[in-house]
């Protein structure tokens, strides 16, 4: 448990514990580690905030796996994405034939990830699906997208940490935590 005066100043709330992720990315992982066996499996993550949860969902895996990178642009420095995506890094590796696993921080409208699944699918893979850390809660709003696996739900709120930025910042954080909103507006 993270000790009161361990919780970063700019955070109002911790809502998942070091303890809890270490959960969530063990279940995970021994989900697709079913379902992918014998499959040609590739986890792509998406530059930046993937990169923690990438890091500990690939070792929680225990059947072979290739792993590649894309960037893509639609946030900037604002809360909410433009919706107007564009391929900063594209794949290193030829994908067709083989079963692609988006790993993704975190869920939100989905447009984004709507786009690159769309864009990878033209590439012929076996098979693509998502695999995102948090899906977050937007009130009466559907993703744009229906992910495979699933780390855990969240708030409708800004969470930051365990990779999830804001500004470049708090992404080293080992919880998710709740920003403070005089922190971004």
């Amino acid at each position: 448990m993270i000790e009161q005066g361990a919780m970063h100043p700019d955070i109002e709330q911790v809502l998942f514990t070091e303890e809890d992720i270490a959960a969530m990315v063990k279940r995970m992982g021994a989900e697709i580690s079913r379902d992918y066996q014998g499959k040609d499996l590739v986890l792509i993550a998406v530059l930046r905030g993937a990169v923690v949860f990438m890091g500990d969902l690939m070792r929680s895996i225990d059947v072979p796996l290739a792993i590649d990178f894309m960037a893509v642009s639609s946030y900037g420095d604002k809360a909410k994405s433009s919706g107007v995506v564009r391929i900063v890094k594209d794949l290193d590796m030829d994908i067709k034939g083989r079963d692609v696993l988006i790993v993704e921080d975190i869920l939100d409208s989905g447009l984004t990830l709507k786009y690159l699944m769309k864009n990878l699918s033209s590439r012929n893979p076996a098979s693509i699906e998502v695999a995102t850390f948090l899906w977050k809660d937007v009130e009466g709003k559907q993703a744009a997208i229906n992910p495979k696996y699933v780390g855990t739900h969240c708030p409708d709120a800004f969470v930051v940490g365990y990779g999830l930025d804001f500004a470049e910042r708090y992404r080293n954080l080992p919880y998710v935590g709740i920003l403070k909103p005089e922190v971004y507006s």
